[in-house]
């Protein structure tokens, strides 16, 4: 324990001092993070290179206390396997943020230096190599290990956005990784995290808001990557079968945060390493609060994620499972409090609209279908009036081949109505009308495209294959029934 305090405090020291050194040089050298009032909400220009500190520090306390005569130097000595695995991945995933902080990498190159700290920290010895006891294949323990670095590093830099989120969770993940290592008695985990405490500690003086430095992507991913690594030896010596279920809780706003991101740019259809103002942090300050009682309100959280995980990795595994369902729960309550649109969209089109959207395009295949098998322009125009009954248009006329057809409109009603004309080759055309209070009309556009696509190669077809004497410029055609479901179609006549 006197180890573990004595790394904490020297790191924390270190950092006190040269935060302040980095930011200094940092502005002189034009390393600042500028506002843009949008997502980028403070109020002046700011360094962004947190994470130089927070490495020389980590690295800093090991090294200090290695020279000194002092009885915890060889027990850190005893320990520092795990140091020399991790320092080379772990200098790897900061260089990456660095250069991304000072040059805007592309996301790919951005990617491309994380998925290599990953694998370079698998090579070294941070591996999964089981779940909840039971062994798992080396192709896929290096998978899993290589998406959970890349994961957590991704989810630490996607909370970044307000002053002191990011440094404050993660002290709070750190600090519950040491005291998992004490409660297991793997020390060699302790040890790895300690400094790392002490050095968001240090740091969090000049990032809680207002803030004079920034994390930067060179921080962020670090303290990402640092815990994810963290959670890998934590998951190892865990005796239930939910095996990362608590390192994952510990960690659960940054996971929730980029979980959350992709879905909801997946939704509605957006790049997904755009970045935006749909972030859980940017959702409470759209609510109302200010950006400390953000702050403290996700701290808050993480505190209670942070006991569920703890209370997971030592209960029996009988017991751990209901643990890990209730955080779920609680997880979901506070997503819905966030009242994220794209989700309540997502929701009321599967419970609502799937189902008719289905059939809709259900409809546009057999559309297509019988387009492709019809051999006379009344065939096409059946095709296309039954196709037009079940999507829910009240009435369609059309010329096709210059023969003239129309199904019998519905009575006028009061209201609004629309109508959409499709103009096609050689003077044809097809009139769509919806009037008010016609069944909901389904895949407007998809429908028209899929005429505009189909029908002029179909029936210059068609004419090609008619009498050269067949007077079809002069022919109209009647309907007999207004029930959409009856046949339509009568034999054109000369008018």
């Amino acid at each position: 324990m006197y180890t573990l305090c004595l790394l904490t405090i020297t790191a924390c020291i270190l950092c006190l001092l040269l935060t302040p050194l980095t930011r200094y040089w940092s502005s002189r050298l034009g390393l600042v993070d500028r506002p843009d009032y949008q997502r980028k909400i403070h109020a002046a220009v700011t360094p962004r290179t947190g994470g130089i500190p927070i490495l020389l520090s980590y690295v800093g306390a090991y090294a200090l206390l290695l020279l000194l005569p002092l009885q915890t130097s060889g027990m850190i000595a005893a320990n520092r396997t795990m140091i020399d695995r991790l320092l080379p991945p772990v200098t790897l995933i900061f260089l990456t943020g660095l250069l991304d902080d000072w040059l805007c990498l592309k996301p790919w190159q951005k990617l491309l230096g994380q998925v290599g700290a990953a694998a370079w920290a698998y090579e070294a010895g941070v591996r999964l190599v089981g779940m909840g006891g039971y062994s798992i294949p080396p192709w896929c323990g290096a998978a899993l290990t290589v998406a959970w670095l890349v994961l957590c590093s991704n989810a630490f830099n996607l909370i970044d956005g307000i002053d002191g989120l990011a440094a404050g969770v993660g002290l709070t993940a750190t600090l519950t990784t040491l005291i998992a290592g004490l409660l297991r008695g793997d020390f060699m985990l302790a040890v790895a995290a300690a400094p790392l405490a002490g050095c968001l500690l240090g740091f969090l003086c000049y990032n809680f808001n207002p803030a004079s430095i920034f994390l930067g992507d060179s921080g962020s991913l670090l303290i990402g990557f640092l815990l994810g690594a963290y959670g890998i030896i934590w998951s190892q010596t865990s005796a239930t079968m939910v095996g990362l279920a608590a390192p994952a809780m510990a960690i659960a706003l940054p996971l929730l945060e980029v979980c959350l991101s992709v879905m909801r740019r997946f939704l509605a259809s957006e790049p997904i390493f755009t970045g935006d103002r749909g972030h859980i942090h940017h959702r409470l300050l759209d609510l109302g609060f200010t950006p400390r009682r953000v702050a403290l309100l996700l701290y808050g959280g993480c505190g209670v994620g942070a006991s569920l995980s703890l209370l997971e990795s030592v209960l029996h595994r009988r017991y751990a499972g209901v643990v890990v369902v209730l955080f779920g729960l609680a997880a979901w309550a506070g997503v819905r409090c966030l009242r994220y649109v794209e989700f309540g969209a997502a929701a009321r089109f599967l419970l609502t609209r799937l189902r008719p959207m289905l059939s809709g395009h259900v409809n546009l295949e057999r559309l297509a279908r019988w387009l492709e098998s019809a051999s006379t322009v009344e065939e096409c125009w059946s095709a296309i009036e039954r196709a037009g009954q079940a999507l829910g248009y009240s009435c369609i006329n059309a010329r096709l081949s210059g023969v003239i057809f129309a199904t019998t409109p519905v009575p006028t009603q009061e209201g609004a109505w629309w109508q959409m004309r499709l103009n096609l080759p050689g003077n044809n055309y097809v009139n769509v009308t919806r009037h008010s209070g016609a069944k909901r009309a389904l895949l407007l556009i998809q429908f028209v495209e899929l005429l505009r696509r189909e029908l002029p190669a179909k029936l210059a077809a068609i004419d090609r294959q008619a009498p050269a004497d067949a007077p079809r410029n002069s022919r109209t055609t009647t309907v007999i029934s207004s029930d959409w479901a009856a046949p339509s179609v009568n034999a054109a006549t000369p008018s």
